[in-house]
């Protein structure tokens, strides 16, 4: 990570948090009071180079196994969870992996290590780059693409990083977040996952 990306990325996520206090705090105690489990939910995944980190996010789900991809109708994801994954609120824990230096604010999503089998060596491009909250894929209608659309537009990003193109996919990401248009399903579930010949429940 160059030396600018690493600065903004402190910068902003450093501001975010502080900005963004009151909504995490909400969300916190909406997690907690809405069932049993914890209030963070924590997971293994690939970090740049294909190093393991344990991402943050509130728990949208009820607790059970950590690596197991959503399906639409999953009745493990919870009211809460459902309306916190429509606005990505669920994924604001990420600025502390932000801070840490795990993740940055814009990259590829990182990538579950069971899924890692079946990537192809140009798939595996994607772990050039620091993982991000959001990124190209988002802002470029995640939820309408294919798993192998998706690999396409992150192996795109890594090819073309830049300062400039970070801070257009994060004005964009506003517009994406306003919108709800996010990779999940409205009932809070995952589109499209799940890589090509991965065993697993599909949208």
């Amino acid at each position: 990570m160059n030396r600018l990306k690493r600065a903004f990325d402190l910068a902003g996520s450093l501001a975010l948090l502080v900005a963004l206090a009151p909504v995490l705090a909400a969300a916190a105690l909406a997690v907690a009071l809405d069932g049993p489990g914890p209030v963070l939910f924590r997971q293994r995944r690939l970090g740049l180079g294909g190093r393991f980190f344990e991402i943050l996010k509130f728990r949208t789900m009820m607790p059970g196994d950590p690596e197991a991809a959503t399906f639409r109708g999953d009745p493990r994801i919870t009211r809460v969870g459902a309306k916190l994954r429509a606005w990505r609120i669920d994924e604001l824990p990420q600025l502390v992996n932000v801070l840490r230096g795990d993740m940055s604010l814009v990259g590829p999503r990182p990538l579950l290590p069971r899924f890692l089998p079946y990537y192809t060596a140009r798939d595996r491009r994607r772990l050039e780059a620091t993982p991000g909250m959001t990124g190209w894929q988002q802002v470029n209608g995640a939820s309408r693409h294919t798993w192998r659309e998706r690999v396409e537009l992150d192996v795109w990003y890594v090819d073309h990083q830049g300062f400039w193109l970070d801070l257009r996919i994060l004005l964009r990401t506003v517009g994406v977040v306003l919108r709800a248009d996010t990779a999940y399903a409205p009932d809070g579930s995952q589109r499209s996952g799940i890589p090509d010949g991965a065993p697993g429940p599909r949208p």
